[in-house]
């Protein structure tokens, strides 16, 4: 299981609940990342807080915004010295992705850039509300091919699609959010998957958060252990 590798998604602003959360998840079985997003970064104390941070994180900010905009915020985060993951949506185009990915690349060496793709929490009805007239499934290879040609370090889509992505693009590396334990509840996910399933569709890593950090933050990791090992 060493090589696995778990996002886990702090998704609070209560900077004592994101201490306990990284605190709890700490295991030498496989690979445990953070994963901040706009509700702590936002927060009072999250900038702060992940100024003066000692461990790799991914800040997941899920930048978009045109290319100038976009440039100037990635420099804005370039004191963050344990930033090791950064996202930035595959909506903003080609232009956009690949200045940002020179930007990081100029912060730092290591600093990669992930380029999101059709959120899980929606759906192909949602995608016609939105006015798209292509599936999920359609428009997440699209935005996956631009990804991969902008030079971005890898591709955020949910595991439903990292199969079809994997196919395709055999060394892209792919994160996908939307997993649950079995028997946990869906809440405002649209397209979930199993850890092991993820993993079964090649995916590179995978983003647990209301599985792991709501309820017994440790009988959760254990789950997980559990699950994995099967």
């Amino acid at each position: 299981m060493k090589h696995k590798i778990i996002f886990v998604a702090c998704d609070t602003s209560n900077l004592s609940e994101i201490k306990k959360i990284i605190k709890q998840t700490q295991t030498d079985k496989f690979k445990i990342i953070p994963k901040f997003g706009l509700q702590f970064f936002y927060s009072k104390d999250g900038r702060k807080f992940l100024e003066n941070f000692k461990k790799d994180f991914w800040l997941d900010l899920k930048i978009n915004d045109i290319p100038q905009t976009a440039l100037s915020a990635v420099d804005s985060l370039k004191d963050l010295k344990k930033c090791k993951y950064i996202t930035v949506h595959a909506n903003g185009g080609l232009k956009m992705l690949k200045v940002i990915k020179k930007k990081a690349r100029s912060i730092r060496k290591d600093l990669k850039v992930l380029g999101v793709t059709i959120l899980t929490s929606l759906n192909n009805q949602s995608l016609k509300e939105i006015g798209h007239t292509k599936s999920v499934e359609q428009l997440v290879l699209k935005q996956a091919s631009l990804i991969k040609k902008s030079g971005c370090d890898g591709i955020v889509c949910s595991a439903q699609e990292a199969k079809i992505v994997k196919k395709k693009y055999k060394n892209l590396f792919i994160v996908t959010p939307g997993i649950r334990l079995p028997g946990d509840n869906t809440n405002d996910q649209s397209r979930v998957m199993s850890p092991n399933d993820a993993f079964k569709n090649k995916v590179s890593g995978i983003v647990m958060g209301r599985s792991l950090i709501k309820g017994n933050i440790k009988n959760n990791t254990q789950r997980l252990i559990d699950h994995l090992s099967k």
